[in-house]
């Protein structure tokens, strides 16, 4: 049986084998991952179409591929029984001279059952990994028993394998310490006063050469520029603290600050439609709707899944659409349909630290919003100096579909909206 490539996704030419899971000889089961594929944007599995043994792989790790295109073959298991009858059939007195002459070929034969039941029983026994952990366990040549996993169920987790590095790595150097010649000890100690010093060269994977070109595209065919403001998210705090409990109670999911900046966005994006426009050529092409990308951060790179229409969405959809599509990302199963389409962006660098910054337009889009941690501050509030929490706003923008003042009542329109969230409700 062949095992071929899946169909691409659209506007996806090819695939680059990531990973083989199974190797020649190996046995596999009906709907098991035996290989992935990495486009773009996204990872491909390639289940097993029957039970059977890998008996060919066709193109290995790090090949080139285009959908449907031959990468392996499998003998089924339904042929491997017809092929061991036939032949027992036909070479029966074969077989009983050679027990009778090679006793340890027998022997051996039981050696490597036993060896391929206990293998199994321990694949059985270890929880499946997730494809990016599987990855990084091939590229250090790492196996599930080396390993102790703190995940779920005993599951090895990205933390896991980089703790077992980084340990590996210092008995080495420990050991390598006591083997030094005391002849040379001064020389020695001179090396390692300046700490290790080496260079290691990784080719980019797929995502993080689409994403630098990408980027690169963004800053030199667009006239982008950045305008900052600052908002008081102490209403927003309030309602949260208040409201939180019975929101995740009704609704089962938590009652987060991205489900208010979605709806601030959609309601000034309604104002100035220019900001949700994108340039196709010489003409501006305006979108009557709002569909929201939101940046995830992931192992592999940022990308950015897009909420459909959220102008019409409820906070409780946002922040499932939200959450949903945060968890696809970091598992590596989000489709490209999923990624592309998209009018006005958001991104959090305030999840990570971030005070301030200048995002990066995510083209065609015209703007994207930056959102940044939130800081206790002293502010003048009413004549008085109160400690309140805010958060500095950064808008980057194509200045040539979006004018100065436009970006910048787009802005302030944002900041009054979540500093009185009520007019969200309301819609004024």
């Amino acid at each position: 049986m062949e095992i071929k490539a899946p169909l691409l996704p659209e506007s996806v030419a090819d695939a680059t084998v990531a990973s083989w899971h199974k190797s020649i000889g190996d046995s596999v089961t009906e709907g098991e991952v035996i290989c992935e594929l990495e486009t773009d944007k996204v990872m491909l599995e390639v289940p097993a179409l029957s039970d059977g043994v890998i008996t060919e792989i066709i193109k290995p790790e790090g090949s080139t591929v285009v959908a449907d295109e031959l990468i392996g073959k499998i003998e089924s298991s339904a042929a491997t029984k017809v092929s061991g009858v036939s032949a027992s059939s036909k070479d029966t007195n074969k077989v009983t001279e050679s027990k009778d002459a090679m006793p340890s070929l027998k022997n051996s034969e039981t050696q490597k059952s036993k060896a391929v039941e206990a293998e199994s029983s321990l694949s059985e026994s270890v929880p499946p990994q997730s494809p990016s952990t599987r990855k990084m366990m091939l590229e250090h040549n790492l196996t599930s028993d080396q390993i102790k996993g703190t995940g779920k169920s005993g599951r090895i987790t990205k933390e896991d394998i980089e703790t077992h590095i980084a340990k590996s790595a210092s008995s080495s150097a420990s050991s390598s310490i006591t083997k030094i010649d005391l002849t040379s000890a001064s020389v020695d100690q001179e090396n390692t006063a300046t700490g290790s010093r080496h260079t290691e060269r990784v080719a980019m994977t797929r995502m993080r050469t689409t994403i630098a070109a990408r980027l690169l595209q963004s800053q030199q065919n667009t006239a982008s520029l950045t305008t900052f403001n600052e908002v008081d998210l102490t209403q927003v705090m309030t309602l949260r603290k208040e409201y939180k409990e019975g929101f995740e109670k009704k609704y089962g999911i938590k009652l987060g600050f991205m489900s208010f900046f979605t709806k601030a966005c959609c309601t000034a994006l309604k104002l100035f439609p220019e900001v949700n426009a994108s340039i196709d050529g010489s003409d501006i092409i305006y979108h009557n709707y709002c569909d929201i990308g939101v940046a995830v951060s992931t192992e592999k790179g940022l990308v950015v899944p897009v909420v459909r229409n959220a102008e019409s969405l409820a906070m409780h959809e946002i922040e499932k659409s939200i959450a949903m599509y945060a968890n696809k990302a970091r598992e590596g199963r989000l489709t490209l349909d999923e990624m592309t389409g998209g009018t006005f962006s958001i991104t959090n660098g305030g999840t990570f630290g971030s005070m301030l910054s200048t995002p990066i337009l995510n083209i065609p889009q015209s703007a994207i919003l930056g959102m940044h941690n939130i800081i206790k501050r002293p502010m003048v509030v009413d004549g008085e100096i109160q400690i309140r929490p805010m958060m500095y706003l950064a808008l980057t923008y194509d200045h040539r579909i979006i004018d100065g003042s436009q970006s910048v009542r787009f802005l302030v329109t944002v900041k009054q909206l979540l500093e009185d969230p009520a007019r969200l409700l309301l819609d004024i």
